[in-house]
This record gives C-alpha cells, structure tokens and sequence, in this order.
C-alpha cells in the first residue's frame, strides 16, 4: 500500500493527470456509468460525475478511500458515487460500464495485478462498445552509458568486497530518469499492450538494438507511451516532462565497451509470479557477427535467500 504523501506525489503528476482528464472529458457522456479501478483517493471518480456520469464505482482496496468519501460529500456527488473498499477481481457490480478507467501501472505496465485486474474488468464489467482507458502502451527499451546510476547499483557492494550483494543488485529492477545524452543508439520498441485485447499476462519478446555511438553499455532503459482516448495521453520518455513513473533500469552484470554498428540483442520477459511480476533479461553483445559477452539476468536471482528459507520453500 502507499502511503499518503506518494497518493499526494501521484495526483500532483500534472502532465499524467492532465492526459487522464482529458480522456475522461470526450469518453463521458451524459448518464455514463464509470468503473474507477484503483481509485485512491477517488479523483478521476470525482472528474467522472464533474463530466455527467450519472454512476460512478469506485473501487480502492487501501484506507485512502475514505479521502474519496470525504470529497464526495463536500462536492455534493456522495449519491452518484458507490465506494468499494476491494480489489475489483473481488467485486460484482449490479450494471455494466460504459467508462472503466485505471491507473495501476508501477515503473511498467507489468506491475502486481494490473493486467489480470484489466482483463477480469473487461470481461465482467465492460458493457458492449465500452472504453477503457487506458488504450494502449507502447513500451520501448534502449541501451544506455548510465555510469552514475550503475555506481549507486553496485558501488557499495564492490567498496566493501561483498561479491553476492553486487550479485543480488544487478539482477533487480531499478527507477532511472534517462538523459538523452545517455542512450547508445536509438530506441527501439519492444512491445505494444493493447488493454482491449490483451488476454496473456505475461510477455517475452526479442529486440535487436543497434550500437550507433562508442561508450560504455551499463545496461537497458525502459519506457512507455501511454495513449489514453483519442488524441490523449502521455510518455515517460527522455524527452518528455519526468513523471513520477520514471523509466526502468536493467542493469548488466558488468559494464560492456561498444563501438559504433556493434549489435546487442535481448530477450526481455515479464512473468506473472504469486502476486507481481518476475523479470528476465538475457542479453548478446556482437561486433561484426562475433560475440563480444553475453548475461542472463533475472530479478529471481534478486532476492536474498536463507538456506533455511530455500529448504523450506522445497518441501
């Protein structure tokens, strides 16, 4: 859960809302019935019945609903608006919806249980011809020379000799804000999630990305553009207004010196595990169709285990 002052960080994310606002405005229309998943404290619930929704459901598993209660009531809209303190994929609603919108997005659209969430909400509560909003996201992922974000992944480990921390830290998954200036070659796009048609939770795709400066590679940046509704939306890019969703840092193991039409090909997955995702990055370095190095990664191999906590895991 988060805490009040990171509710705070997110609602005063102007471009982010902004976007959002804006795809409510043309989606609503006058007796629209709005589903609001992970409504926090109920804003774009409230902006729905500021639109004309004449229903509203709110639907937020954390205490901060009651912040979403307490506007209702001051708005004068608390009769237009049902609070549902739970997890959508728990609740049943008495009509269909002709708005869903959402925002359960971590560093990446692979975030806990926000695609099952979207799924199960599209099946069950999307009345036919409905809109969700989001759209779509259209992930892309670049090589960057990062040396000061890799010296705060692995610097205290190798300062003071501790190999398995180093380990541990360059198989996690880490928030950096790319410079420009940073990128080795040109972004490429990974994937395209589509919330309308998506099924699978899970994703693995193959990209090649071409060297088109000589640096060093500390590993791979990861954004994504939102479309939201019809002209609206936004992107965490480097050359957008930072959001707080930053881009996401895939370290390699070891920094890799690269040259101009050098080629890195990666194998980039998300898979759902228990209650959020596990990412795996498996990575080749080639310099004129001869391997330079080669990683696999995984954030598995992120997380500090017991031997006594790996016993009992296998029994």
């Amino acid at each position: 859960m988060y805490s009040v002052s990171a509710y705070g960080k997110m609602i005063a994310d102007g471009p982010r809302i902004n976007a959002y606002v804006s795809a409510l405005r043309q989606a609503i229309r006058p007796d629209s019935v709005v589903i609001d998943i992970g409504s926090g404290p109920g804003l774009f619930a409230l902006v729905a019945c500021q639109f004309g929704a004449r229903r509203v459901f709110a639907i937020e598993p954390d205490n901060i609903i009651q912040v979403g209660r307490d506007a209702a009531r001051e708005h004068g809209v608390a009769d237009r608006i049902e609070f549902i303190q739970s997890v959508s994929t728990e609740v049943t609603l008495p009509e269909p919806a002709d708005v869903i919108v959402s925002d359960l997005r971590g560093i990446l659209p692979w975030f806990q249980q926000h695609i099952p969430s979207i799924v199960d909400a599209r099946s069950r509560f999307l009345a036919p011809g409905g809109i969700l909003i989001p759209n779509r996201d259209r992930l892309w992922i670049a090589v960057v020379e990062a040396p000061k974000k890799y010296a705060e992944v692995v610097g205290a480990w190798e300062e003071n000799a501790l190999a398995s921390g180093r380990r541990l830290s360059v198989n996690s998954l880490h928030k950096i804000r790319v410079r420009p200036e940073e990128l080795l070659g040109q972004p490429v796009c990974w994937h395209e999630l589509d919330y309308g048609q998506v099924e699978e939770v899970n994703v693995c795709k193959n990209v090649s990305l071409p060297v088109t400066r000589s640096g060093t590679a500390h590993g791979l940046a990861v954004w994504f553009d939102a479309e939201l509704f019809e002209g609206s939306g936004f992107s965490n890019a480097h050359s957008e207004t930072e959001l707080i969703y930053g881009n996401a840092f895939f370290a390699f193991e070891q920094p890799v010196e690269v040259a101009a039409e050098d080629r890195i090909d990666i194998r980039l997955e998300a898979r759902l595990i228990g209650d959020d995702y596990a990412w795996r990055w498996d990575t080749v370095v080639s310099s004129r169709g001869q391997t330079k190095c080669s990683f696999r990664q995984s954030t598995l191999f992120g997380a500090p285990l017991s031997i006594s906590k790996l016993h009992a895991q296998s029994m």
